[in-house]
C-alpha cells in the first residue's frame, strides 16, 4: 500500500473520487497537483495538500513531483483536447510535443509518463482505488437492451475494436446497423451530439478501451453529463466493456437513466479488467 500518493487532477469529479478512494483504502497522504482553471475546488479540498501548476508549465510540475518522495502518481480528470492547440506551453513542453508525429491520447500522455519516469515518478493505473466506480457485466438499469439495441451494440463493439487500433476514439454510436458517429478528437459528448443530429431517436452508444489500452491514462469515463447528452440526442442505450470503464455518480446516473428509459449495460469483452490496486 502506498503511503504517499500524488493525484494529477484535471477537471470533473473523477480525481476527487480517486483521492477519496485512496484514503478509504488506507493511503496515509494524498497530495493533489492541481491545474489552474481546471481542477475543481471539491477535488483539491479532498486532498491533504495541494500544489498548483499551469497546464503549459507541466514540466515544472513534474520536477515538483519528483521532489516529493511519493510512492506513485495517478493521472485523473479531463483535459480539454483543444488545449493542445490553444495552450500556452513553455518551450520545454513545446519541444516534447514537437517530438510526436502523431498526436493521440496514447502518444501525448505516453510522452508525459515518459518524462515523469525520467524523474523517477511511478505512474499508477488511473483505475486504482476506484472500486465502487468500475461496474461489471450485466444491466445496471431496470431495463436491459432490446433485441435491436443488442444487435447494434455488437456492431458498435466490432467497430470500436477496429478503430481502436488507430487510437481514434472510445465512443461509437449506431442506429439500426448504421454507424452515426465515431469519436475523434472532439470527445464523447460532442460525438454523441453529432450522431444524434444524423440519426435521431433510437441509437445506442458504446464506450470501449482499445485492446492493449494503457490504463495509466485515458480510461473510458461516463457520468451524468454524458447521460444528459444521450437523452437530448435521442440515444436509448449505453453499453460498455465490463470492468474497463469508470462510471461516476453511479446512483444518480442509474436513477436518471431509469427515469428516461435509457438502458445501461456492461458487456464482457474478454479483455483484462482495469486494476484496482497498484
Amino acid at each position: 500500500m502506498a503511503k504517499k500518493l500524488i493525484v494529477v487532477a484535471g477537471a470533473g469529479s473523477y480525481p476527487r473520487h480517486v483521492i477519496e478512494g485512496a484514503k478509504a483504502a488506507g493511503v496515509e497522504e494524498v497530495v493533489a497537483l492541481a491545474v489552474r482553471g481546471s481542477t475543481a475546488r471539491a477535488t483539491w479540498k479532498a486532498a491533504d495538500s495541494v500544489h498548483w501548476v499551469s497546464l503549459g508549465g507541466i514540466a515544472d510540475g513534474i520536477r515538483w513531483m519528483a521532489a516529493q518522495g511519493a510512492d506513485g502518481a495517478i493521472l485523473a480528470g479531463q483535459v480539454n483536447p483543444l488545449s493542445l492547440f490553444r495552450g500556452r506551453f513553455d518551450d520545454e513542453v513545446k519541444a516534447w510535443l514537437a517530438e510526436l508525429d502523431v498526436k493521440t491520447a496514447h502518444t501525448v500522455f505516453g510522452k508525459l509518463i515518459e518524462k515523469m519516469s525520467e524523474h523517477g515518478i511511478v505512474t499508477l493505473p488511473a483505475s486504482c482505488y476506484m472500486d465502487a466506480h468500475i461496474p461489471g457485466e450485466g444491466p445496471l438499469t431496470a431495463r436491459s437492451l432490446t433485441e435491436q439495441e443488442a444487435r447494434d451494440v455488437r456492431h458498435a463493439a466490432a467497430v470500436a475494436h477496429d478503430v481502436g487500433v488507430h487510437d481514434v476514439g472510445q465512443t461509437v454510436m449506431v442506429k439500426r446497423g448504421m454507424v452515426l458517429a465515431v469519436e475523434a478528437f472532439e470527445g464523447t459528448n460532442a460525438a454523441i451530439r453529432r450522431g444524434g443530429r444524423l440519426g435521431g431517436k433510437g441509437s445506442v452508444v458504446f464506450k470501449a478501451a482499445r485492446e492493449g489500452h494503457d490504463m495509466r491514462f485515458d480510461i473510458p469515463v461516463v457520468g451524468m453529463k454524458t447521460l444528459k447528452t444521450m437523452r437530448r440526442a435521442g440515444a436509448t442505450a449505453l453499453a460498455f466493456q465490463a470492468g474497463r470503464l469508470v462510471l461516476l455518480d453511479r446512483e444518480s446516473v442509474v436513477r436518471y437513466a431509469d427515469r428516461h428509459s435509457i438502458a445501461i449495460v456492461g458487456v464482457e469483452s474478454r479483455l483484462p479488467h482495469a486494476p484496482l490496486r497498484p
